[in-house]
């Protein structure tokens, strides 16, 4: 499954949600400027900085990004495309696709898909929101030729979904930025925000293990939570442990899921399952 010399992926994904994830969950958050400002911070400041790590680490990441986000913000996605990240789909607004009827979902694909493309991305991955699908998900993407998706957690390696030519890079929710660090207002405010020392040992504990059975490390991130200070000196700190071990591949999910693609029409690898297990 991985280039020679290596034995293990990982990938450095940041979900670009902005404000839509809060409209998302309530269309009245739409007035609600305080609300906002949550995802706010992540397109003015967290996205910046997060850039910049990556630039000074010299390493590639795939941002999601709604095709909303994308309209209200096209010049932070041409700042990510220049800095040579990948930017893949992840709904128009930040609704489930399965709250959507069947022409919803495919409209909010094709527009996400229109939308990225008229800024000089070539979107070839899908993350929905909340990683969540409807039943018709896996045959839509399959329908308009995207090579992979990144949602499923029924694995540690790339697989390819059955009867379709889709990959499958495989998530969870202890790699994901949001279990650790978000606080919902509508919460009784007993959630513990957890401190970057705990994420860090979470996160490198999980990678040792994933490398150790030589499986795909992929670190969900939103730029809202990890664009904060305190976060990003963790996050370096877990890339400076994921650059110090030789047999580990970083890459983008495209990169990943373009090797994985190869390996399994080559018949080096025969993970192959539906899209529910």
């Amino acid at each position: 499954m991985w280039p020679q010399g290596k034995s293990a992926g990982a990938i450095l994904s940041f979900d670009f949600d902005a404000e839509e994830a809060w409209i998302a969950e309530d269309p009245a958050n739409a007035h609600r400027p305080g609300v906002l400002s949550q995802g706010r911070y992540g397109a003015q400041v967290g996205v910046p900085l997060i850039l910049g790590l990556l630039d000074e680490v010299a390493l590639r990441a795939t941002f999601f990004v709604p095709g909303a986000v994308a309209a209200r913000y096209p010049d932070r996605v041409r700042e990510v495309l220049a800095g040579g990240h990948e930017v893949a789909l992840h709904g128009y607004t930040h609704r489930s696709p399965a709250a959507l009827s069947a022409s919803e979902e495919e409209d909010e694909m094709r527009r996400s898909i229109e939308t990225l493309r008229a800024l000089g991305a070539d979107p070839v991955g899908y993350r929905s929101p909340s990683w969540d699908f409807s039943d018709r998900t896996i045959g839509l993407l399959e329908r308009e030729r995207i090579l992979y998706s990144s949602n499923m957690m029924d694995d540690l390696r790339p697989y390819r979904h059955q009867g379709t030519t889709v990959v499958e890079l495989p998530v969870q929710w202890i790699m994901d930025d949001a279990a650790h660090f978000w606080i919902d207002a509508k919460e009784s405010w007993t959630k513990k925000i957890s401190t970057p020392s705990e994420v860090l040992e979470i996160w490198r504990g999980e990678l040792e293990g994933i490398r150790g059975l030589g499986g795909l490390f992929v670190l969900t991130m939103h730029p809202q939570f990890i664009g904060r200070p305190s976060r990003l000196v963790m996050l370096r700190e877990l890339i400076e442990v994921m650059r110090s071990h030789d047999d580990l591949w970083v890459a983008t999910a495209r990169q990943v899921a373009e090797r994985a693609d190869a390996v399994l029409d080559a018949g080096g690898a025969t993970a192959e399952r539906s899209g529910d297990g």
